[in-house]
Parts: structure tokens; sequence; C-alpha cells
């Protein structure tokens, strides 16, 4: 997830869950008292303590005695937000193109959500397309492996034994 924050002055900090080390996994979990899965959720959802916890530990980096308690984002909800990621996007894609319940029209519906909480909205397109069925006419043919004779098989034989 990209979870991001404009400040007044108009600057942005922009942060990826992906750059987090294991340990600032756990100070999340800590600061939130949520399990990482919740975490994630929690950002989906736009939740402010969550965002708040990944934006503070990447603020710690650079302010190592700056407390959760003492962290504030004035105006949270129209300035932060948190944003799919293409893996996640894709992880998604693929997890629809499996389930048969979403086939006749769900996979669209929800790809219009995906787009809302993307980071990058082409991402969305980009992933379904990579997931498309390709069309066996323009896939590049396999060769053929080639085929050993027995004679073949045997002179390595030989060969491989010293004879």
């Amino acid at each position: 997830m990209i979870v991001s924050y404009r400040h007044e002055d108009g600057t942005v900090d922009e942060v990826s869950t992906d750059d987090l080390s294991a340990i600032e996994s756990s100070v999340i979990e800590s600061a939130t008292g949520l399990d990482w899965d919740d975490v994630d959720t929690a950002l989906r959802h736009q939740q402010p303590t969550a965002m708040r916890a990944v934006l503070w530990v990447f603020r710690k980096r650079q302010q190592p005695t700056l407390r959760f308690t003492d962290f504030d984002l004035p105006g949270w909800k129209r300035r932060t937000k948190a944003r799919l990621e293409y893996l996640e996007i894709l992880d998604m894609a693929e997890t629809l193109m499996k389930n048969p319940d979403t086939a006749n029209g769900g996979v669209e519906q929800m790809a219009e959500f995906m787009r809302a909480l993307a980071h990058d909205e082409a991402d969305v397109d980009k992933a379904f397309s990579e997931l498309a069925p390709k069309d066996p006419a323009t896939a590049t043919p396999q060769a053929p492996a080639p085929e050993e004779s027995p004679d073949a098989a045997s002179e390595t034989s030989s060969t491989s034994t010293g004879l």
C-alpha cells in the first residue's frame, strides 16, 4: 500500500508498506493493536490510526524519539489516503479471474472498485491484461524438444563411462 499525507503547504509524504522492515511492521502492529492482516484491511478502509501508524514509523527514521501519541495528521480526512500498488492489484485480479462467481460482469465491477483504490489507475488495466488468456493464434509457439535416437543414448552412455 502507498500511504500519503498532503501537508498544508502542498508537500506530500508518500510511503510504501513494501519498504517497511519486519521490525517496523511489528511496531505498527503494537501501536495499532492489530495483526498485520488487520492493518492491511484497515489501510484499505482508510482508517486513520493505521494510516497514521505507517506514516509515523517512516517519520521515526528521521526522528527516532517521536512517540506515536505525539504524531498527528491535521486535516487527515481530506489529506491522507492509502492506495493499492501494482502487485496488490495483480494479486486481487488473479483471485477474481479464478473465481467463477465473478465471471459475467463481476470482474468489471470489481475492476472499477480497484481503480478507485489504486495509486495508479492504469495498473488495474495492466494487471487484467497480463492475466488475460493469450490468443493461441498469436502466441509464440514453443520449439519441440529434440528427440534422442536409441543410438545417441548409447553413445552418450559409452562416452560417459570412458569406453
